[in-house]
């Protein structure tokens, strides 16, 4: 066995992302020391987390040995974690006065500066970071993009943050002027904006031409593949792995709407807030609801799943890619 050597790193929580982050922190060349907290995880969480060579601590224990932590859950839960775990800090005795705190999730500018300000009047300090990309795979890197508040000794941690790169992490530093807290994550919203809101409009439209006919989604998928089959084969490539995260989706897209309202108005926030609504539906019918609205919602995914299905046959007859 590998023993781990370097900074001690706190990852909440081993889910899909986490845990894989977690993996390559806990692996060779250059293994860490990873911890998480179990408390009321799932047994899906645990065996992840355990797999992934995470060692469970409770939160006091993590503000005493972590040297790092990386905050990487659901939009919806990171405020009310930052609050946890900065009361658990406090309740700390014999906390790590250097810690550092990342938070890694997909928030809104607004929010992500919210989250911040929590942490005013203590010693921690505090990143804004966001992960562009999937989970870390072998050969694959997700970009960790950091960002801090101009204080030296907040900028002391985001170049600190940046050697962890030796840890395997692929961190990318927003460093000019006007940089600060709340960057990092203008920059997630606006890349997962567009990719998120390509799923989101591509489903919707395929949603809206079956509704009209069957067969008006077949008309739909042949012109695709004749004249934008690169539309086509994006569909076959994300829109099934939209299915088990749209539950994440909504309230990514509720952030997102926030960025763009502030920035350019309520009527293009709408948009987003619609693509909320639509995620919304997809992770309600994937909960095996059994009300009639719900089974319509479960039709949808059924609609889209088949749509992806056919999109397959039909690029593999065209010669296009190979599944």
């Amino acid at each position: 066995m590998t023993s781990a050597s370097g900074p001690t790193i706190a990852i909440v929580a081993p889910g899909s992302m986490g845990s894989a982050v977690a993996r390559r922190l806990t692996s060779p060349p250059h293994p860490c020391t990873v911890l998480t907290s179990l408390d009321n995880r799932s047994p899906a969480s645990i065996s992840r987390a355990r797999s992934a060579g995470m060692q469970d601590s409770p939160l006091t224990g993590i503000a005493r040995r972590a040297d790092w932590v990386l905050s990487i859950v659901p939009p919806a839960s990171a405020e009310s974690f930052a609050k946890e775990f900065i009361g658990a800090y406090q309740a700390c005795e014999d906390a790590n006065p250097r810690l550092v705190f990342v938070d890694c999730n997909a928030l809104s500018p607004m929010t992500k500066q919210r989250v911040s300000s929590l942490f005013l009047g203590t010693s921690v300090r505090f990143l804004d970071a966001r992960i562009i990309g999937i989970e870390p795979s072998p050969g694959y890197d997700p970009a960790f993009y950091a960002a801090a508040s101009p204080k030296p000794g907040d900028q002391e941690a985001l170049d600190a943050f940046e050697r962890l790169g030796e840890r395997g992490l692929n961190v990318k530093l927003l460093r000019g002027e006007g940089v600060g807290v709340g960057d990092a994550a203008a920059l997630k919203m606006s890349y997962s904006g567009i990719a998120k809101g390509f799923i989101g409009l591509t489903a919707t439209m395929i949603l809206a031409a079956h509704a009209s006919s069957p067969a008006t989604a077949h008309a739909l998928l042949t012109e695709l593949r004749v004249s934008q089959p690169q539309y086509l084969d994006n569909i076959v490539r994300w829109v099934p792995g939209m299915f088990p995260k749209a539950y994440r989706f909504v309230a990514e897209m509720e952030e997102m709407a926030a960025f763009v309202r502030v920035g350019l108005g309520n009527g293009e926030a709408k948009i987003l807030e619609g693509y909320a609504r639509l995620f919304e539906r997809i992770a309600n019918a994937r909960n095996g609801g059994t009300m009639a609205a719900e089974k319509e919602q479960a039709s949808d995914v059924d609609v889209l799943r088949a749509f992806v299905e056919d999109a397959k046959e039909a690029l593999k007859g065209a010669g296009e890619k190979e599944y």
